[in-house]
């Protein structure tokens, strides 16, 4: 049985939690103050994810130049670099609204990069 130690991120606690790991699938998940980090551990262990943050170039509006954008879910961790990659060069057109779709299906995660201000 493999012993994991992670420090978690869901809340500002911080708890130091021990995941044991069987066979790819977790059997225990110990040191956490609430469920946020059991549930964290959970995926972490086998399965870490993560949410992608940047910002890219936006054209037709003088006053703003870039718009920051995100997944609209998480992405395998693994595939973070891929995602970041698929932003490079990409450029948007004002007018840009929070919850606009500026690309779909980021580097065939079927996750959707969005942005998250008007512009």
């Amino acid at each position: 049985m493999e012993q994991i130690h992670l420090t978690c991120i869901r809340c500002p606690r911080g708890c130091q939690l021990e995941v044991a790991v069987e066979d790819g699938a977790v059997v225990s998940v110990a040191g956490n103050a609430c469920k946020r980090g059991e549930t964290y551990a959970k995926t972490e262990a086998v399965n870490p994810v993560r949410v992608v943050t940047s910002s890219v170039p936006v054209t037709g509006n003088p006053a703003h130049h870039m718009v920051s954008v995100k997944t609209k879910g998480d992405v395998p961790k693994a595939k973070v670099r891929a995602v970041v990659d698929a932003l490079k060069g990409l450029t948007v057109e004002s007018p840009v609204a929070i919850g606009d779709v500026v690309l779909a299906d980021a580097a065939g995660t079927g996750v959707d990069i969005i942005a998250t201000r008007n512009v």
